[in-house]
């Protein structure tokens, strides 16, 4: 058998969508490939230093557990991995593809809100940064735009709105049912709101124990060709947060980021991206179906 068909140790990065990795650490102690949990920085660096020494000479993969709204912690999550993949992980350390991209993300959210009585859906999740936020309003107004509810509102645990004042919005509109469905890994509400149903989790355990396997199946196989993907992770970010322009004079420039980076050149009238093998990954996962969600593809029309 050779390395990139054996079964893989697996560590789940966590951030903001899975309170630093808490709420996944059921799946961690129920499924016996996942060795921990941890968010990124010097946690998920030593959780993965402990899952190399535990499997022997065998491959551990790391999935970056963020359902589309948190390119950081890719980006993170390949920091951390970087050294470790020159040396003592070299060769059978892997970085993943993240676990789901926003267009998976508005389809489970649709999925979850499917059983929902007629009403409002209220779509809860722990609050992030600016950016990461105003993404769920879009992501929540595309929900609505190719589902059936008539509102769908968002509210942030920790974050403006709340959970009980994104409720009272839906009341105002004119729900008689307000349902809230998480979009995160952790539980729509934290604490219980009178006349607020609870809608469940997100994804049920089994689909997102599936979701993972297919990650990690599709990085090992790329780790057979020698593609790690951890410079593919360190370029998660470009693009998100506040856009930059280039002014007069300023056409062509380029950008140097340091070891395992990349470079752009930027020419004028278009972009030129120069990327180092070990890029882009590919091999989007089956996507997990909630017990109501039909067999549609994840990719929301627009």
């Amino acid at each position: 058998m050779t390395r990139s068909h054996a079964a893989a140790t697996v560590v789940l990065a966590g951030g903001h969508e899975s309170d630093g990795g808490r709420d996944l650490a059921a799946l961690a102690a129920r499924e016996s490939t996942v060795h921990a949990a941890a968010p990124a920085g010097r946690p998920l660096t030593e959780a993965v230093r402990s899952a190399l020494a535990a499997a022997g000479d065998g491959p551990v993969c790391v999935v970056p557990m963020t359902l589309g709204r948190d390119p950081k912690l890719v980006a993170d999550t390949a920091r951390a991995l970087r050294w470790l993949a020159a040396g003592e992980g070299r060769g059978r350390l892997a970085l993943t593809a993240p676990f789901g991209a926003a267009d998976h993300l508005i389809g489970w959210l649709r999925a979850a809100a499917g059983p929902a009585p007629d009403g409002a859906v209220l779509v809860t999740a722990p609050a992030a940064g600016p950016f990461e936020d105003a993404e769920l309003f879009r992501i929540a107004r595309l929900a609505r735009q190719y589902g059936r509810h008539r509102w769908v509102e968002v509210a942030f645990d920790g974050g403006d709105p709340d959970p009980a004042e994104g409720a009272e919005r839906c009341r105002l509109l004119g729900a008689r049912e307000v349902t809230a469905v998480p979009a995160s890994f952790g539980p729509a509400l934290r604490t219980a709101l009178p006349g607020v149903r609870d809608g469940g989790p997100l994804l049920r355990p089994s689909a997102v124990a599936g979701v993972v396997a297919a990650r990690t199946a599709a990085a090992l196989h790329l780790l057979g060709h020698g593609e790690d993907g951890i410079l593919a992770g360190l370029d998660a970010e470009h693009g998100h947060g506040y856009a930059h322009s280039h002014g007069p004079g300023e056409q062509g420039h380029g950008h140097s980021h340091g070891p395992g980076g990349h470079q752009h050149g930027h020419a004028p009238g278009g972009h030129q991206h120069n990327h180092a093998s070990g890029g882009h990954q590919h091999g989007d996962a089956p996507h997990p179906h909630h017990p109501s969600h039909t067999h549609e593809p994840a990719h929301t029309p627009h």
